[in-house]
């Protein structure tokens, strides 16, 4: 299995990851030994079929969950070494995370929402720098509206702010788009990639939509458990719909 080349501008680099999980008919092997590299503010689209292991490989990433092996480093940190206090504090510093369902807490406005990661990791202007993230995404007279009183494409641009609020060196979208209507859906991307092209965030998005993973540099493309097509051996082809 060849190894990514890594370089000081390397952000992701995956080597030999399996995943093996038991269920109750046996275990199921998720992964099967992926190798991908990952350049600073690369933005790269993941594609395959359902069950294809694309969440898996997010939540590894995410340091979410211990691959059963190989080598997971995210700018240069090998995060299975990394006990569950160290990968909270690392996944706070440099991972955002954007999910289909949002995923913003009810009882909290949204002002609230995009403050407490930066609360979290101490900054102590967390409050006036949500401020400013919420304005950024276009939502700064939301500021006391809670998820409930926002649409669904207003909750996910609050999603976007708060993942955006650490200035993270790597966004993990998954779905991002998949509960919202195309033209929302299209606003939401633009914001996404714009906010990442100024704070040179790294991207990787997984989706369905073949033409939203044809706006990223390359596309991902993975197939019950393995990677078939990293986006650089060859041109694109065209994305099966549905993908």
């Amino acid at each position: 299995m060849p190894k990514p080349v890594l370089t000081s501008q390397t952000v992701v680099a995956l080597t030999d990851v399996h995943l093996k999980l038991e269920s109750e008919a046996g275990p199921v092997n998720i992964l099967k030994g992926i190798s991908l590299e990952v350049g600073a503010g690369e933005k790269v689209g993941v594609v395959g079929p359902s069950g294809s292991g694309k969440s898996s490989m997010m939540m590894i990433l995410g340091g979410l969950q211990p691959p059963t092996s190989g080598s997971v480093k995210v700018k240069g940190q090998e995060l299975t070494t990394l006990n569950e206090d160290a990968l909270a504090r690392f996944r706070r510093d440099e991972v955002g995370i954007v999910f289909q369902a949002f995923h913003l807490i009810p009882t909290m406005t949204a002002l609230e929402n995009v403050a407490i990661p930066l609360e979290f990791a101490g900054v102590p202007d967390a409050f006036d720098r949500a401020r400013k993230g919420l304005e950024a995404v276009g939502l700064g007279h939301r500021l006391t509206h809670y998820p409930g009183q926002l649409s669904g494409g207003e909750q996910q641009r609050v999603a976007l702010a708060r993942a955006f609020a650490p200035e993270p060196a790597l966004l993990l979208a998954d779905e991002p788009t998949g509960n919202l209507d195309g033209d929302t859906g299209r606003k939401v991307i633009e914001l996404m990639f714009g906010m990442a092209d100024r704070l040179g965030t790294t991207i990787l998005l997984i989706t369905h939509d073949p033409g939203l993973a044809q706006k990223c540099d390359r596309v991902v493309r993975l197939v019950d458990g393995l990677i078939v097509d990293d986006g650089r051996a060859a041109p694109r082809a065209s994305l099966a719909a549905g993908e």
